[in-house]
């Protein structure tokens, strides 16, 4: 695996030396379709903290929602998770917070968390980061998966005096006043989502919410939801492997409605990324991907064909396997923004000059019909997970 990974295209890691060493911008393709031409950064140079070597900062902005739900927000958001909860091993909080920090200076104005990660460590880092910063950063959150005395339970809970109390708590792990945007993490069976809606309609009106979102429902729920209280964003999975939305009516309702989109996992909770293979050991202890049917040995190793079609693609334009993942979210529509998330700074780079390329709307269907021509090898959740998905 190694010498194929060698054979077939870049390295990240190696990728981003070679830029920095030469210091130079990458190269745009002077083709443009109309959504890209809408929201394409032109990445700005200013002197990376490390050193001499240009950092890559965001510039394009995308709209969430529309009406009095629109919310304004980079083109790629940073999805905090990762930083302690569901993907092994992290650096300490300092440099996390530092990251995040790099992340603000560069442009990110979204930066995304849940209640449930950790639980509540998450929010309270992202808290530490950025709750000085209201008004330059926004930090979404996520309510519904219960938590009893810091330990999630497994079960769901969007009654709304729940709701009520989920959000005075996270008000103040974010150290703010106001949630930017609240979702409901995980459609609950027992609570009518009109009620749902009706409460963040209330927390809205109070000014303890600006925005909602909901996240992994179907695209009826999203109706009945919107009907109450007009939706900013829905966030669900989606990537080059995994596009139920395109199929289940989500994406056609949040086109129809005016809501947003924001896709979690935009590279497969880092697999299209290229860093790893069926050799990868997870922490069993923090790390979700020991429980998922897609990162067996097994299926990573069949699955790895589709990393070598975006590191075919990406070396005769100069882009990484990471890079071509977001860019086809990007453009798949203007109302699209994606929140990968990581810890390194040589990645963060790497993500945002994923805006300094633009690919013709060909170039796109090619690698998306490539890449379609070779079955993905497992689930993504086990059954239990996926019992949760899909209201």
């Amino acid at each position: 695996m190694e010498d194929l990974n060698k054979k077939e295209g870049f390295s990240r890691r190696g990728f981003l030396k070679t830029a920095a060493a030469v210091g130079a911008a990458l190269a745009v393709s002077p083709a443009l379709d109309k959504v890209q031409a809408a929201t394409r950064a032109v990445t700005e140079s200013k002197t990376a903290s490390a050193g001499d070597a240009k950092a890559a900062t965001i510039t394009a902005h995308r709209t969430l929602g529309t009406g009095k739900a629109a919310f304004e927000v980079s083109a790629l958001g940073f999805g905090v998770m990762g930083m302690t909860y569901n993907r092994s091993y992290h650096p300490d909080k300092k440099q996390c917070i530092r990251l995040l920090h790099e992340a603000m200076d560069r442009g990110v104005t979204l930066f995304d968390t849940a209640i449930i990660y950790g639980p509540l460590n998450n929010e309270e880092l992202a808290g530490e980061a950025l709750g000085e910063f209201r008004g330059k950063v926004n930090v979404t959150t996520k309510f519904g998966h219960e938590v009893i005395d810091g330990k999630a339970t497994g079960r769901q809970d969007s009654r709304p005096a729940t709701i009520r109390r989920y959000c005075e708590e996270s008000l103040k792990r974010l150290r703010t006043d106001v949630i930017p945007m609240f979702y409901q993490h995980r459609f609950d069976r027992n609570t009518p989502v009109e009620d749902v809606a009706g409460t963040i309609a209330d927390l809205i009106k109070e000014g303890k919410v600006l925005h909602w979102g909901m996240c992994e429902v179907s695209a009826e729920t999203i109706r009945k939801a919107h009907a109450v209280c007009p939706l900013t964003a829905i966030q669900s999975e989606y990537h080059l492997m995994h596009r139920d939305v395109e199929k289940n009516g989500v994406l056609d309702v949040c086109r129809e409605l005016g809501i947003g989109f924001v896709p979690y996992s935009p590279m497969n909770r880092g697999f299209l990324g290229g860093d790893l293979n069926e050799y990868t050991e997870f922490d069993p202890h923090n790390d979700n991907r020991t429980t998922l049917p897609r990162f067996t040995p097994e299926a990573m190793r069949t699955n790895y064909r589709i990393v070598n079609v975006l590191q075919r693609f990406g070396r005769e334009r100069g882009m990484t396997a990471a890079q071509l993942a977001l860019g086809w979210l990007l453009q798949k529509e203007p109302w699209i923004v994606p929140i990968p998330g990581t810890t390194k700074l040589s990645h963060l780079e790497e993500n945002l000059r994923t805006l300094d390329f633009t690919l013709s709307a060909e170039e796109w269907k090619q690698l998306e019909d490539a890449v379609a021509a070779i079955p993905v090898t497992g689930d993504r959740y086990n059954a239990e997970q996926q019992k949760q998905v899909g209201f």
